[in-house]
């Protein structure tokens, strides 16, 4: 109060001054002074605040004065706001925003004052410092009219949520921006900011601006569905906390309000297990009546349930009030769905009809998910679920919506693998054979016996009449009794006729096998839950060998989509278990991969990733490998070299497949064979730099924009599969100058030509950075970022005037290089011939940076050459494919890895031993830390012979062996795989390289043309 006081008391001193000029520059020249002070100092600060207060602290004085005394500063400010320095504009943006938001409620400002600070915050919202842009946007707070569809500010405010590349910027523009129906979708797309700080407060300002009614049923969902699953905790914690408590208060804390404005009917809320819901009241106890069931009660009951038995001991109390015992529900839920009624295709047609079914299915989806809640630890209760589930899949009434769901559940209660196939068995054969009833046939076949015996006693009496019409010589009584007797006869016959065919159609029916769409469907849908839950280790018995024949490939040829693209899921699965299996259809699935449907095709595609994944390769090989009779040894060493050479062609055709998959037009096919590619190398079956290259230009691709799985993907594996080892950060430094060199030379007309090269070559370095590795390596080899800084080196050499050469320099700047001596000399030498070639400022300022940088690095990493399964060098036709080295285990490839079994995108992959690469030179065969990479397949020998004695690089790769340090003298690699001129004939053991050359090398590698 006594700083109030002293406010008030200068203020009328102002006042009274006759000639306030002295004193405003006097002001000013003192305000000076903070406002060329760009740290957020306390003392400035409070110098800001006391300006702020001090000018709209004024009295109502009369209006000329009111004019000089309040605008004097802002027209300083405003004088000031295109200041060279940032320190400057800073302030005055502060000042600006500070003056308008002290002023009262009701303040009023002259026109041209308001367009002179419009126009200067409109410029200042796109200065290049984010602080300055901040302290903009919130001084057009109080500019903006959100009614005005033509208003400027919230078109800045629009274009600053859209495009500004500072988070903080976005945040500001966040919290003062006004609601309304223009800025509400920008406001909603923020949810989906790259930013944890931008989304939580999108979602705050949501929670506390915008009533529910404003959204439509679809954004609510949305919303939920993008926030629950948010990979930050503190979003979930907003969207719980604030968004969702936010929406129950202006529903008057009405439950089923809300969740009917939320349309749970068609949309999956309550699967999301980060929905907290105790912030909910318990409003109902056990069962609720078969009547009052609704949607929306329905989903609480299920939310509530599932949250309270996630509380696991301290909710067993709590959940005995809301649910009843296992027997009890079990009796009530079969009610519920022998109410839900089958509609023919005419009821179909009535809309009214088919949404109460549908509510109905809906209804009884969630009862079914109950049973996960029930305590079924008591065997009668147990035993009385397993009926009732067991009853329902056997009804042909049952809707084929809630067989998935009844299989699961009837599986979960039975922990035996064997039991559950047998019961399993039972219940298909129930489904496809089932018992007619033989009521009706019976009753027929009794009145035709009653009407057959009738008509022998009228062909009795005919025949005896007959003999009395003849002993009496009453011929024409006897004509006429003669044509009613063969009347009687044909009657009679005809009676025996159909008590036949009613005899045999009832034993035809007895043992009719069902073929229909539905019938086979709701099988096979339970033959692939049964495929899920079924422990891998379980093999492929009789019976599921006996479900094969008469259920899945049978149905691999049906005329319905539904029924082929469930049977290949079974198909698929059935594989997964038995190697054999995986043999003999794997062709099939080839096939199916690339002629049928889309939905089809996919989920072959996911069927052969999986097979890949589980059996390696090597299953291409025993897949075509002829089973011959014993033979010579000679001629079984050709037949072997000819089986291994057509395993090799069989993986490079699904290699091939799988690569023309990326350039598919389906979106959904494109996105399955990058995941199923992603996977494969993560694992080690593949590894390639031109497979790599190919990904990540899919990734940057403007194209693939919209496709979200596919982005999220590839942009998790791409992290996971660098930081795994050494060996996955050196496919990625191979990867790099291609894929350069692809975006650099694309056609303008291409999408690729709008991809920013720089933000690529940031992704490179991160990805190869050594510290970015898992497991660092020990401190004693050269790293991958000085073969990257080697190989950067010779392209600019290739082409000094080239455009990308300053990228590369400014590449070189950024990697993370070792303090090897040699590297570091090695280095030197190369600079200091770039820096001869081209002698620019720019090129020279880099260079030098570069020679510090190489100066004092401190990291170092270990050289690995362990090689994977199968090995890619240029194209999915120029590849090896080597069967020595073993793949990973089933222990090491957990199932949710494959894509029958989860369907979703799978960012997690499994960590694989690695084994060294050995030295391929004949009789040495050690593993050694410093091999280095030569190709030696025939139609490169003589460009690498030419290579080896004078320093040419070939620009075409062949086969990749391994050349450890000990056929050198003195190591005269120093470590690197850098070649100088004429270095093997100088440096190399005589005898030693040409050696692997020989027709005697000894390899267990097939070359694949």
């Amino acid at each position: 109060m006594v700083f109030l006081s002293q406010e008030s008391s200068v203020c009328f001193l102002v006042l009274q001054l006759e000639d306030k000029t002295l004193f405003h520059d006097e002001f000013v020249h003192y305000l000076k002074y903070a406002m060329i002070v760009y740290k957020r100092e306390p003392a400035v600060e409070n110098v800001i605040e006391f300006v702020a207060r001090f000018a709209t602290s004024f009295q109502s004085p009369p209006k000329e004065e009111e004019e000089e005394q309040q605008h004097f500063i802002f027209n300083f400010l405003l004088e000031s706001h295109k200041a060279n320095s940032h320190a400057v504009r800073f302030r005055v943006c502060q000042l600006i925003n500070k003056l308008l938001g002290s002023m009262a409620e009701n303040a009023q400002i002259d026109d041209d004052l308001f367009d002179r600070i419009h126009q200067a915050m409109l410029v200042r919202v796109t200065d290049k410092f984010p602080n300055v842009r901040i302290q903009a946007a919130l001084a057009m707070t109080r500019l903006q009219q959100p009614r005005d569809p033509d208003c400027p500010t919230i078109k800045a405010f629009l274009l600053i949520l859209e495009n500004d590349s500072n988070a903080e910027v976005r945040r500001a523009v966040l919290s003062c921006i006004a609601m309304s129906p223009l800025t509400l979708p920008k406001v909603l797309k923020r949810t989906r900011d790259i930013k944890e700080n931008v989304r939580k407060l999108a979602y705050q300002v949501l929670a506390d601006k915008v009533h529910i009614k404003a959204l439509t049923i679809a954004q609510r969902v949305a919303l939920l569905q993008q926030g629950l699953r948010d990979t930050s905790e503190s979003v979930r914690e907003v969207v719980c906390n604030k968004l969702l408590l936010g929406w129950l208060n202006r529903v008057d804390g009405n439950v089923i309000e809300l969740l009917h404005r939320l349309d749970v009917e068609n949309s999956d809320l309550v699967s999301n297990k980060n929905m907290d819901l105790s912030i909910f009241p318990f409003f109902f106890r056990k069962l609720i009546p078969v009547d009052a069931l609704t949607c929306e009660n329905v989903l609480y009951w299920r939310a509530l349930c599932e949250f309270i038995r996630a509380k696991g001991d301290d909710g067993e109390e709590i959940l005995d009030q809301v649910l009843p015992d296992a027997a009890t529900y079990a009796h009530y839920l079969s009610g519920c769905l022998k109410a839900v009624p089958a509609l023919s295709e005419e009821q179909r047609a009535d809309f009214n009809q088919l949404e109460q079914v549908m509510t109905k299915e809906f209804i009884s989806q969630h009862l079914i998910h109950l049973i996960a809640c029930l305590d079924t630890n008591e065997e009668g209760g147990r035993k009385r679920v397993l009926a009732v589930l067991q009853e329902m899949l056997a009804l042909p009434k049952t809707p084929s919506s809630l067989v998935f769901l009844l299989t699961e559940k009837l599986l979960d209660l039975i922990p035996d693998d064997q039991r559950r196939i047998q019961t399993l068995a039972e219940i298909i054969s129930d489904v496809r054979e089932p018992i007619m009833e033989a009521s009706r046939p019976v009753d027929e076949n009794k009145a035709r016996r009653q009407q057959l015996a009738e008509v022998k006693v009228r062909v009795l009496e005919a025949k005896q009449t007959l003999e009395e019409c003849i002993t009496a010589q009453d011929f024409s009584r006897a004509a006429e009794l003669k044509d009613s007797i063969v009347e009687l006869e044909n009657q009679r016959n005809q009676i025996l006729q159909e008590i036949t065919e009613s005899n045999q159609q009832t034993e035809k029916d007895n043992g009719i096998e069902k073929n229909d769409p539905e019938t086979l469907l709701r099988c096979l849908t339970m033959c692939a839950e049964l495929l899920k839950k079924i422990n891998f280790k379980t093999r492929i018995g009789p019976t599921i060998s006996a479900l094969m024949s008469s259920l899945i490939l049978p149905s691999i040829a049906n005329a319905h989509p539904p029924v082929r693209n469930m049977a290949v899921l079974c198909l698929g699965m059935c594989t997964l278990h038995s190697k054999e299996l995986a043999k003999t259809h794997m062709v099939l699935l080839l096939q199916i991969a690339q002629l049928d449907e889309v939905k089809i095709r996919i989920s072959a595609l996911r069927a052969i990733v999986d097979l890949l994944l589980l059996f390696g390769f090597q299953l291409l090989s025993e897949t075509v490998a002829p089973q011959a009779a014993p033979q010579s040894p000679d001629k079984q060493e050709g037949d072997a070299a000819a089986t291994d050479e057509k395993a090799a062609d069989t993986a490079q055709s699904v290699l091939l497949m799988l690569s023309e998959f990326l350039d598919s037009e389906v979106s959904d096919l494109q996105t399955e064979a990058a995941e199923g590619l992603a996977k494969l190398m993560y694992t080690g079956r593949i590894s390639s730099a031109k497979m790599l290259s190919r990904l990540v230009l899919l990734w940057y691709n403007p194209v693939t924009e919209d496709d979200t799985r596919l982005r999220h993907c590839l942009g998790v594996f791409f992290q996971l599969y660098a930081r795994e080892s050494r060996v996955h950060q050196e496919v990625v430094e191979e990867s790099f100058l291609p894929t350069i060199r692809t975006l650099m030379n694309a056609p303008v007309t291409s999408p690729l030509a709008e991809v920013d090269v720089s933000n690529v070559v940031e992704l490179f370095v991160e990805l190869t950075r050594p510290s970015a590795l898992n497991k660092p390596s020990p401190d004693t080899e050269v790293n991958v970022h000085d073969y990257m800084a080697v190989r950067i080196c010779g392209e600019m050499l290739k082409d000094p005037t080239a455009p990308e050469v300053r990228l590369y320099a400014k590449t070189l700047c950024n990697l993370q290089l070792s303090r090897d001596e040699t590297v570091k000399k090695d280095l030197h030498a190369l600079l200091q011939e770039l820096v001869q070639v081209r002698t620019t400022s720019y090129w020279v300022m880099h260079m030098k940076s570069f020679r510090t940088q190489t100066i004092a690095s401190r990291s170092n990493d270990v050289f690995c050459s362990s090689k994977s399964t199968v090995i890619l060098n240029c194209t999915p036709r120029n590849c090896q494919i080597s069967t020595s080295t073993p793949g990973p285990t089933l222990r090491a490839i957990r199932h949710f890895y494959f894509s029958l079994l989860f369907c979703s995108p799978s960012s997690r992959m499994p960590k694989l031993r690695e084994d060294k690469s050995k030295c391929s030179v004949v009789g040495c065969r050690n593993p050694h830390a410093s091999l280095h990479r030569l190709p030696a397949s025939e139609p490169f020998r003589s460009a690498w012979l030419s290579f080896i004695f004078y320093g040419n690089v070939p620009t075409s790769v062949g086969k990749v062996i391994f050349v450890c340090a000990k056929h050198f003298k003195d190591d005269c690699f120093c470590n690197l795989r850098q070649y100088k001129e004429r270095f093997a004939k100088n440096c190399s053991i005589e005898g030693s390289i040409p050696s692997i050359f020989g027709d005697d090398e000894q390899s267990t590698s097939v070359s694949c043309k």
